[in-house]
Parts: structure tokens; sequence; C-alpha cells
């Protein structure tokens, strides 16, 4: 995890707090690039600015972990360069490059389901940049049968084989292929919390920006597709630098998708599953430290992380139109809970459910509109660990009284001009990192995002 440096002139930090807002006007004042039948080169960007604000909640206690029971305001900024070309025939490369500043709230503690997707991108309040993804994509026709593809972000638009098999190389994110779905994906444009952007248990290998380098398979083949790939994860748990020993830390993905049509309306089903190696503590082991170490750290987890572990999950994700404009979703995932957290969040088995839809009944059809549901829970290792005061990445209240973590959110994004939409999002939270002594906690959010 990248740490946040504070600004302590109040000046600095006000303008360094509103420089979001000014790089979001200039961007969508940028004009776009047309769009081809066929594309042979691509040149997008983005904008994304969040302000989020917690209200204060009771707590009997707080831990170094904690979500701040007295209530605080946050704000992250990213902004993307997404470029690609086809080089040779089925054959394209892509280069993001990124950057990005903000404060996310309590440094990004205190939560399973975290309440801002945007917030492992930024590294503090004063802007950086870094390259996001650098890839191939190379494609294998299967058939003549031939289906077009729109333009989008690290997709170039024009006809592909129906059935083909699709290899991606080099560096990206596991999100990029895998667990998709139409209603709950993009932090940006759709649900914020970390458990609508994925399976909250899918502790997917990547470094703590959430990208890796590895490959990716899949076969398209009618109604299915076949995905399996492998990427790097983090030289230590949830950091920054990676670690390059692929053929030996690794994690490994493994998807089934099935397309279907339900009262002529489109839904897909995914079967998902993970395992992970890498050099990691159990929990089991950690609070073996915690009791022979009576009043030491109780980080213990970095006095037990001595060897080489397998972690695994599986997990399935539905998605289903009611209507054109209506859709329904579906995750669930439970992952083995033994060792702690690789590279994603505090979460060994997770749910969530929702709707979005359209706002054509009230003739807003670029409007959306979306409220989901989400349930995060603990292995019985984890919620010991934490119960003796052990501290993990993200949570640690210094004692537990465990209760599952659920969340309800909502939201409403506006389109208000070309290429631009304002979203208002609502998160309550009870039992934050899983604690009944703590919480309810809740979160009002404002999203500003450009597309240019």
């Amino acid at each position: 995890m990248v740490g946040y440096a504070k600004i302590d002139s109040n000046g600095l930090y006000m303008y360094m707090r509103h420089l979001p807002v000014l790089l979001l006007c200039l961007t969508v004042a940028t004009p776009g690039f047309a769009e081809e039948i066929v594309e042979n080169w691509q040149a997008k960007g983005q904008a994304t600015a969040v302000w989020q604000k917690s209200a204060s909640f009771a707590a009997a206690y707080s831990g170094p972990n904690s979500l701040s029971s007295a209530g605080e305001d946050s704000y992250t900024f990213t902004t993307t360069a997404f470029l690609g070309s086809r080089l040779w025939k089925n054959g394209e490369i892509y280069l993001n490059l990124e950057a990005g500043q903000g404060d996310p709230l309590s440094r990004l503690t205190g939560l399973g389901g975290f309440t801002n997707g945007e917030a492992t991108r930024v590294s503090g309040t004063a802007i950086k940049a870094y390259r996001q993804r650098f890839f191939m994509r190379q494609t294998w026709a299967l058939s003549d049968e031939t289906e077009f593809v729109e333009s989008a972000f690290n997709q170039m638009a024009g006809y592909v084989a129906k059935d083909r098999f699709v290899l991606t190389l080099g560096n990206f994110s596991t999100l990029d292929i895998f667990d998709n779905n139409a209603y709950a994906k993009d932090p940006r444009t759709q649900f914020m919390n970390w458990g609508n952007m994925a399976q909250a248990s899918f502790d997917y290998a990547a470094d703590a920006r959430g990208f890796g380098w590895g490959f990716a398979g899949e076969w398209y083949q009618g109604d299915w597709v076949v995905r399996f790939g492998r990427m790097t994860g983090p030289r230590e748990p949830n950091g920054l630098p990676i670690d390059s020993q692929i053929l030996r830390h690794y994690g490994d993905q493994l998807e089934l998708e099935h397309s279907h049509e339900i009262a002529e309306q489109p839904g897909k089903v995914r079967l998902l599953a993970f395992r992970n190696r890498a050099n990691l503590a159990t929990y089991r082991a950690a609070s073996d430290w915690l009791d022979s170490h009576p009043g030491a750290d109780p980080e213990a987890i970095l006095n037990v992380r001595n060897g080489e572990k397998i972690k695994y999950g599986v997990g399935i994700n539905v998605e289903q139109a009611i209507s054109p404009d209506v859709g329904i979703f579906l995750r669930a995932m439970r992952a083995d809970g033994r060792t702690e957290t690789y590279a994603f969040t505090e979460v060994d088995a997770s749910i969530a459910v929702g709707l979005a839809a359209k706002g054509s009944a009230w003739s807003r059809s670029d409007d959306t509109v979306g409220i989901s549901w989400m349930r995060n829970s603990l292995s019985a290792d984890r919620r010991n660990y934490l119960a003796k005061g052990g501290i993990s990445f993200f949570i640690g209240d210094g004692a537990l009284n465990y209760h599952a973590e659920n969340i309800l959110e909502a939201y409403y994004s506006v389109k208000v001009m070309s290429g631009l939409w304002l979203t208002a999002d609502y998160q309550h939270i009870e039992n934050p990192a899983y604690n009944a002594d703590r919480g309810p906690a809740n979160v009002t959010s404002m999203r500003a995002h450009a597309e240019f």
C-alpha cells in the first residue's frame, strides 16, 4: 500500500483539492477523436474526480486500522491516456499512461468493502504519473462468421471472428479480462464500492494499484468463453513493487462463461476460480504468535510470513437484462480464508446483488440509477486473529465483536453534456471491518467523470 503524505500548508492543500475541477474542465473542452467504422489506431482519455464525506458514528473503541468515527472528507483524482495501434494482422498494442492524486478515507483502512474504487490509483496529495498498462493483444480466427466490436478504452472498433482465440500478454490488470459484469464493474461510471467492481473475496494478483505482468487466453466458441491466465503479484502483500518470479509466485485464474437469453433478454453466467502461490502468513500462526508474545506488536503477520502458501477461491457471477433499460446482477465467492490478503482486500466470502436502470422512463436515456447490497464475511482464522487484537493490512480495531459487514449502495449518474457525467452516490455500512461495536457508517459521494 502506497503511503499518503499530508500537506501542512492549508493554502496549498486546498489548491490541490480543487485541482481536479480545473483539469476536468480542461479535458471536457478537449476535442475528441472521430470514431471510424474500423480503427487502426486509438487515442482516448478520461478524467475522474471523486469527493467523499463520511459522517461521524458511534464506536466503543478504535484501533490503528479503524475507519475514523469522527467523520472526514476525502478525494481522489485520476486522468488517463489510452493509446493503441494495429501493427500487424489481428495484432494490437496498447499503452496507458495515468496521473493521480488523492487522500482516501482513513488512509484506505477500516473496511472490507472500501467505498472508492479509484483509491488504489493514487499515492498522495501530490499528483504523480505512472505507466498503467502496456500490453499486446493477438487474435486468431476460428470461424468465418464475424461480429462487430465497438470502440472503447483499450478496444479498437472493427470486425472479429465470432469464434476466436485471443491472447493478451504484458502489463495489465486481471480485472481487464476476468469477472466482468455489464452492470457492476467500473467505479468511474457505475457503483463505486470495491465489492461492486469485482468479487470482494477475489484476491487477484496485482501490485498496490491493481496491475501486474502476465498473460491471459480467451477461447470464444458459440455461446461459450473459456478464460485462463497467470499474473505477477507483489513482492510483499499489497505492496507496489512487483515480484517478477512468475514461475514461483503468481496468481492463476480460470473462468467459464455462458451467454443465454431469458424472455428474449440477454444474460451471462460466469464461474471463476483463482489460485495464488506466494510468501504469505497464515492467521493461525499469527494468532499463536500473539499468544506467545503478550504486549508485543499486534501486526503479528509480519513475524510469521515465513514460507510459500497457497490461497484459492471459487465464485459465480451473473448478469441478466430484464428489459433493454434494466438489468440485475449477482456475484458470490468464497476463498479458503487461511492466509493473509495477497493483493486485494480483507474479505473471505462475499456476495453482491443489485440492479441498474437507464433513465428512459423519465426521458433521460443517458442517465443511470443503481442500487446494490453487499455482504462480506471472514474466516474463523482471521476472526480469531483480529479478536486477539491483531492488525491486518486494511483492518484492525484492537478487538472484535464479529458480525458480517453489510453495505447498501445507491447512485444516480447524470449525463450533463457529451463526454461528461456527474454522479451522486450513498453508501450505508453496517459493522465496518466486521465489528458490531462500531458504526454504522454513512458515506456520501460526488463523482465527475469525463471522456475524450
